[in-house]
Parts: C-alpha cells; sequence; structure tokens
C-alpha cells in the first residue's frame, strides 16, 4: 500500500455512512420540532452550520467530540448571552431530559447517544446581522457571524484542487483528534483551506491527496508562543511524515506505512 492510499482510505472511511446519517437528520428534524413546540415565537428560526454542514465531520469513533452546530436565532434580541444560554439549558434539561447537557462557553453541549449537538444561540437585526455569543477570552457579549460563509470558501477551494482539500481536512481534523487536539477544529479548517497550496496549483493535474498532506504539514506553524504540547505535537508530525515520505521514496512502502501509522492509526478502518 501506497502512503496515498493510506491517507485516502482513511479520508473515506471518515465520512458518515447512511445509517449514521440518516440517524443525524432525524436528531435534527426531532430537535427543530422540540424547539418551536418549547419557545414557540421566542425563536425566529435555527439553522445547521459547521463541519456538518460542510462533509467535514468525522465519525465518532475517529472523534469522540464530533458534533453538529445547531444556532438557534432568538426574535428578542434585547438581553445578555447567558439569558438565551440559560433557556437553552432549561429547554435541554426539559425535552432531553435522560441526555447529558453542559454549558461548554458560549454554547449549550447536548449529547445524544449517537451524536453531540453544540446549540448557539443567536440574535439578529437589520443592522449587525447573526451574532453569537463572545468567546470568554473577548470582552464584548456579542459577535457578528455568518454561519454558512465559510462553506463556500471551503467548496471553492475544494473544485479548485480536484476535490483533494475535504479528504485532506478530515485527515487532518482525524491527526488533530488523535493528537489531543492541539488546534481547535474549525481553525484548522481554515488553516488548510486558506494554505493556497500555490506550486502544486502550477503543476498539472496528477496530484494526489500525500501531496497536499505533505505540503500541508511541511508549512503548518503552531504559532509564536503557543504553548509547548501544541508545539511538540507540530514537530512530532512533521518529523515523522518527512521519514515517512523519505521512506516511500526509496521503495520501503511497508515501512512508509507503518510510520505515517504512527500519526494515522487505522484502528479497523482500512479493512
Amino acid at each position: 500500500m501506497t502512503i496515498n492510499s493510506y491517507l485516502t482510505g482513511i479520508a473515506n472511511a471518515s465520512i458518515l455512512r447512511d445509517q449514521a446519517k440518516l440517524g443525524i437528520q432525524r436528531s435534527i428534524a426531532t430537535l427543530n420540532t422540540r424547539l418551536k413546540e418549547h419557545f414557540v415565537n421566542d425563536i425566529s428560526r435555527s439553522l445547521v452550520f459547521g463541519s456538518y454542514s460542510r462533509g467535514t465531520i468525522l465519525q465518532r469513533g475517529m472523534d469522540p467530540y464530533s458534533d453538529v452546530d445547531l444556532m438557534v436565532v432568538f426574535a428578542d434580541g434585547s438581553y445578555r448571552p447567558q439569558t438565551y444560554l440559560d433557556q437553552l439549558r432549561r429547554f435541554a434539561s426539559f425535552r432531553y431530559s435522560r441526555s447529558e447537557i453542559t454549558q461548554s462557553n458560549p454554547t449549550i453541549v447536548l449529547s445524544l447517544n449517537h451524536i453531540r449537538f453544540e446549540l448557539v444561540p443567536a440574535t439578529e437585526s437589520w443592522f449587525s446581522g447573526l451574532q453569537i455569543p463572545a468567546p470568554a477570552s473577548d470582552y464584548r457579549d456579542w459577535i457578528q457571524t455568518d454561519p454558512t460563509g465559510f462553506n463556500q470558501e471551503l467548496t471553492q477551494a475544494n473544485q479548485a484542487h480536484s476535490n483533494l482539500i475535504k479528504p485532506l481536512v478530515r485527515v487532518m481534523k482525524y491527526w488533530n483528534a488523535k493528537a489531543g487536539y492541539p488546534f481547535e477544529s474549525y481553525g484548522l479548517e481554515q488553516a488548510i483551506v486558506r494554505h493556497g497550496f500555490f506550486f502544486l496549483g502550477l503543476l498539472n493535474n496528477g496530484q494526489q491527496l500525500k501531496d497536499y498532506f505533505f505540503d500541508f504539514v511541511e508549512g503548518l506553524s503552531a504559532g509564536w508562543g503557543e504553548l509547548q504540547g501544541k508545539q511538540n505535537a507540530v514537530n512530532r508530525l512533521k518529523q515523522i511524515a518527512a521519514q515517512a515520505r523519505t521512506l516511500e521514496s526509496s521503495g520501503n512502502f511497508a515501512a512508509a506505512d507503518a510510520t505515517i501509522a504512527k500519526l494515522l492509526p487505522p484502528l479497523g478502518l482500512l479493512a
């Protein structure tokens, strides 16, 4: 097996299967119905966004923190974020009394047997658009957001690069999970899409997933002043990827696969 076929197998195995997708779709429909019944006219709409809407969500076997983001837009935007978070928590406790419910600022996390939902309160006005609670590190209550704006950016990048960007995103998100989440998931997706892959774009068609993987890994940085753990994870990624690339270049395919598996364990995914 080549590194490219190994990476492609990982990327393909990460895609939600029909049964899992159907279960999530049913849960989304039920959740939306219960939200409307509970809040009646207090919410104007709800919408799915995030990795599920982009097709880059991982199966929970590969990332136990995979979740579906659901934005709940409240009709009255005159309160502070915690008021709406409290309302969503009460809703979840009442409608899903047997499920685990926690607040992970600025969301309410609802953990079902097969998927986690992150309920994100939002308000909307004609002059500020959609707003969601600001992170704890921000000094503002609300920040503006375009919940589906990145979807188009990802789609365009994927199409421009032979439909290899989404598979790369899934591969790198799997590495991120196995490495203990050194990167925030959305930020990692943005870094991949905005990496550019300039030199690969100059080449003729025929690039493979491994080319994009190595190109991105070589350019990846932990960032200035980041925690040592994050720097260690990135350094290990770079070193092992470089070793695997050298082994494959010398024709030692089995050793190359075994080396890349240190970063991306098969866990029966390729069987």
